[in-house]
């Protein structure tokens, strides 16, 4: 009985092998399952931000207002047949529209909730000098919305993934559109398990 119990032991704790661990560098593009992932979303803001600053409506917006156009993303849906993260992607957009220095960016409505209730917190307990008063916000001029669609196409242990990410700013003055972008990544995922 003692020789049964120590082999299932030895056998149980040899199954509980470990893991290994190796850190890599952020940017760097490692596409395992052919999903979307880190890279598809950070190459991608890139991409669609840099289309998106480098189209007449940003010239034309600072000759007839003599100052930068003021920014909000608004919602991006995953229309996808897997799960996305979208605020990593929005996080992604954010960063790169803000580090270009070429347009203002305001809060989401999320943010500005949080900043609304903190202001009010300032009114009853914060001195006069120190109090920021409400009112005073910078209202968007554009927001930035869109959606992320996929098409599968998969054949025994071999699939095709197609992403198309389209992003659409419209003007917040007149809902006219300003700019239509889009973005293609096309992945061959061979000898994988199937996910949709």
């Amino acid at each position: 009985m003692r020789l049964l119990a120590i082999i299932l032991s030895v056998v149980v704790l040899s199954a509980c092998g470990t893991t290994k661990v190796q850190r890599i560098d952020s940017s760097e593009t490692i596409d395992l399952s052919g999903a979307w992932n880190d890279s598809d979303s950070r190459m991608t803001a890139q991409t669609m931000v840099a289309d998106v600053l480098n189209r007449p409506w940003i010239n034309r917006h600072v000759s007839q207002k003599g100052k930068p156009p003021t920014v909000i993303v608004g919602s991006i849906k995953n229309l996808t047949h897997e799960h996305i993260n979208t605020n990593t992607f929005i996080s992604d957009i954010e960063r790169e529209l803000i580090n270009s220095g070429r347009v203002d960016f305001v809060a989401s409505a999320q943010q500005r909730g949080e900043i609304r209730d903190e202001r009010k917190d300032q009114d009853l307990n914060s001195t006069e000098a120190s109090r920021n008063a409400a009112g005073q916000e910078l209202g968007a001029d554009y927001m930035l919305s869109g959606q992320i669609n996929t098409i599968i196409d998969a054949n025994a242990s071999t699939q095709v993934r197609y992403y198309q990410v389209d992003l659409t700013l419209i003007s917040l003055a007149d809902n006219r559109k300003v700019w239509v972008g889009q973005e293609k990544i096309k992945k061959l995922v061979e000898n994988a398990k199937i996910r949709y």
